[in-house]
């Protein structure tokens, strides 16, 4: 009888049956001890002693007979001794001599059942798996390991397979077992260091986890299935059976376009949104949206604001709500929060179905130490360092994975691939790439631990993190990785084959700092900032950017966007709208966190939903209205996106102009597309008669201005657009004179 988590009777309460049924009376009290290591050499059918005929023993707590019926004849063969009170049953099976398809009819009281044996079925991993397994290189693990629903020998059920190399003995338990870790103990496969059971009978929803012995017999906490697809709503904690592989996907016609819409030349304009906090169903408790709401309800209005991509913060499972998801948990299981793995599909493919690329945030950089985690899996320091000084993140209290361990490599390789081809995920977004390619990464000095050279490189996580992107731009045609890389590291999105990290795109943090350190001046001290809006335009195309305003500038005590724009309610709105239209024409592919796109007052709370009642407000209604307009503008001029990471797309025509805080600048896409000259003024002072230098003669239309009244400007503008001069200015050879509106950004294309 179970008397509490791990420990369980086994009194010697023994009953002396035919010696054939068994010869080592400390093997049954190891098997009712959860002690036994190998369990399939005693359990299920056998040889027995003699030679002369099979035997077949089972543990079936609370039994009272426990009868073998052949499967083929539905006859019962042998009805099994009772070797000890807690269900302990064994019985020669006559003159059979060969294995055949049997399953027990149990009796409990008044109750009649039949279950299959798990212990009479075969090895669930092929030679093959074993091998690759070992040696930390099978690019389809995902496929075999944790829960999977399969049909064997003719059987349905589940086979559960878990890397523990060190444990000296693994169960499965769940509510279909009781949480009784003696009834499924695990076969080792030593090769690999990998445990596997077939259990019959069982399907999806079958809540589990791992009862794990340590090498010297210590029970460590029940932990979840690192390749768990789905789990528990929490707090609780338990991986849940889920298929990922039975989803009629009906997306073909985006997955057939999609390298084309994620390409350096594409425009790219990523909506990034932590879907618990997006809106919220304040009617019913301000519970979170499901995914099959989120689909009714977020991807019209992505729609409507004309973002390409949204950009998910993590949505692999994880028990902090206040970690955001950074702290996963369930790497491979869509967080039960808003719904199961097949709703998060839906959502998914309706994406695409309207056109809408899906990234999702990816955290291979650390784990929370939570008991039910990886961390000390097997009662060693399995998935990550031994030593803190490698293994410990002080930052975030989290722990950091192995990345020269082949097997913790290839884990988080598999769960990668996993999200670009179960969820057609379109990109991975990796999250704190410089926490892992620096071993002194916020440390002191002795804190860390060199590498083999003495430098401060990690050089294993690079290796990672280049594997990592060679096979997701190998395998899965289209896809795009991103990097939040916050230092100068150089090749962050060069090839791999070049010496670099093998990336499609980085963010560009210091863009975000420059800039957002410039607008948040008071205009009268910009003069005296000027590099800081001009310096980014010295490494722009060393790398492929991204312009990052993440969630992570509307956090702890940063204040919104909006609050902080300095001046009066009206210069606080005009400083955002000339900020959002220097961004948008900026070279770079576009990202603003939720709320930003209405001017959002408050800090971003992840406990409720965004303020959607300020969009009664002209003001906040106005920002919404200009994001959508620049999202239009930015996919309709060539000139804006074609040539986002090359040099020859970008031309300062007037960089210097410090006094005036004037910003202008040419954008160019390919040669049969007309140019655009961008106006930026960060002062509220109207300029009038304002001469600018453009390379070509003809009309300039004046394609956005961010002081229209529309979007609560002064209105103030070109009527429309303004003809060139053949008087030079600036080094071009034409110019025009336009009207420069306060605190504002306006957009010219010349007409052809």
């Amino acid at each position: 009888m179970r008397l509490f988590h791990g420990e369980y009777s086994h009194a010697h309460d023994y009953t002396l049956p035919n010696k054939e049924l068994i010869t080592d009376w400390e093997v049954i009290e190891a098997i009712l001890g959860a002690d036994y290591e190998d369990p399939f050499a005693v359990r299920g059918i056998h040889d027995s002693d003699s030679g002369k005929g099979l035997v077949v023993r089972t543990f079936q707590p609370g039994a009272e007979r426990v009868e073998v019926v052949d499967t083929k004849s539905s006859k019962v063969v042998a009805t099994l001794d009772c070797l000890h009170q807690d269900g302990f049953f064994a019985g020669t099976l006559g003159k059979r001599k060969h294995r055949f398809a049997y399953h027990f009819r149990i009796h409990r009281g008044p109750h009649t059942y039949e279950l299959d044996d798990p212990y009479r079925f075969p090895p669930v991993l092929g030679e093959m798996d074993v091998h690759l397994l070992a040696e930390g290189s099978h690019q389809a693990a995902y496929e075999k390991m944790g829960a999977q629903v399969i049909e064997l020998d003719g059987v349905q059920g589940v086979s559960f397979a878990v890397w523990a190399p060190n444990a000296r003995r693994v169960a499965v338990v769940g509510d279909f077992n009781g949480w009784d870790g003696r009834c499924h103990p695990l076969r080792l496969r030593h090769e690999c260091g990998v445990w596997e059971i077939f259990i019959p009978g069982i399907g999806e929803g079958e809540c589990y986890k791992y009862e794990i012995k340590g090498a010297h017999g210590e029970l460590l906490p029940l932990k979840a299935d690192p390749y768990g697809f789905a789990a528990e709503h929490p707090p609780r904690t338990a991986s849940v059976v889920r298929r990922t592989d039975n989803f009629e996907w009906d997306d073909d016609a985006w997955m057939e376009q999609r390298t084309r819409r994620q390409d350096r030349s594409a425009p790219i304009s990523i909506y990034e949104l932590h879907l618990g906090s997006w809106r919220r169903d304040v009617e019913d408790g301000n519970r979170y949206l499901t995914y099959r709401e989120l689909a009714v309800q977020l991807i019209p209005y992505i729609k409507e604001m004309g973002f390409t991509h949204i950009e998910l913060l993590p949505i692999s499972e994880f028990p902090f709500d206040g970690s955001w998801g950074y702290q996963p948990i369930g790497m491979f299981a869509p967080t039960s929060r808003f719904g199961t793995p097949e709703d998060f599909k839906y959502f998914i493919e309706s994406c695409h179905k309207a056109e809408i690329g899906v990234l999702i945030d990816w955290v291979p950089g650390h784990f929370p130490t939570d008991p039910h985690g990886l961390g000390h899996f097997d009662g060693t320091h399995l998935y990550e360092h031994e030593d803190p000084r490698q293994g410990f993140h002080q930052d975030w209290n989290t722990l950091i994975y192995n990345y020269g361990r082949s097997e913790v490599a290839n884990y988080l390789l598999n769960n990668a691939l996993f999200w670009l081809d179960r969820y057609h995920i379109d990109g991975l977004r990796v999250d704190a790439v410089a926490s892992m390619l620096y071993l002194d990464y916020s440390r002191e000095e002795g804190e860390w631990v060199p590498n083999q050279y003495g430098g401060n490189e990690n050089l294993e996580a690079i290796a990672f993190l280049r594997r990592m992107n060679e096979l997701v731009y190998e395998k899965l045609g289209g896809v795009m990785t991103a990097a939040e890389e916050s230092t100068s590291w150089p090749g962050v999105s060069h090839p791999t084959y070049l010496g670099g990290l093998g990336f499609g795109y980085k963010w560009n943090m210091g863009w975000m700092h420059d800039s957002l350190g410039y607008i948040g001046k008071e205009p009268v001290h910009r003069r005296y900032h000027h590099n800081e809006m001009t310096f980014g335009l010295l490494y722009a195309f060393a790398e492929n950017f991204i312009l990052p305003l993440s969630h992570d500038e509307v956090v702890h005590g940063k204040g919104s966007l909006l609050a902080r724009m300095p001046g009066d309610s009206w210069q606080q709105f005009a400083n955002l709208r000339a900020y959002y239209g220097f961004m948008w024409s900026h070279p770079g592919k576009k990202l603003l966190f939720m709320g930003g796109e209405f001017g959002q007052g408050r800090e971003w709370n992840h406990d409720q939903g965004l303020d959607w009642h300020l969009l009664d407000v002209h003001w906040h209604e106005g920002v919404r209205r200009l994001v959508s307009d620049l999202n239009a503008l930015y996919k309709d001029l060539p000139a804006l996106h074609q040539r986002d990471c090359e040099a020859g797309g970008f031309q300062w025509i007037k960089a210097n102009d410090a006094d005036e805080s004037v910003f202008v600048f040419l954008r160019r896409g390919d040669p049969v597309s007309a140019p655009v000259v961008v106006v930026c003024n960060f002062t509220p002072i109207l300029r009038e008669n304002y001469q600018v230098g453009v390379p070509d003669e003809g009309f300039y239309s004046e394609r956005l201005n961010t002081d229209a009244g529309v979007y609560g400007g002064s209105n103030q503008g070109n009527s429309g657009g303004i003809g060139s001069v053949s008087t030079s200015w600036d080094g071009m050879p034409h110019s025009i004179s336009i009207t420069l509106p306060p605190l504002s950004t306006v957009i010219f294309e010349l007409s052809r």
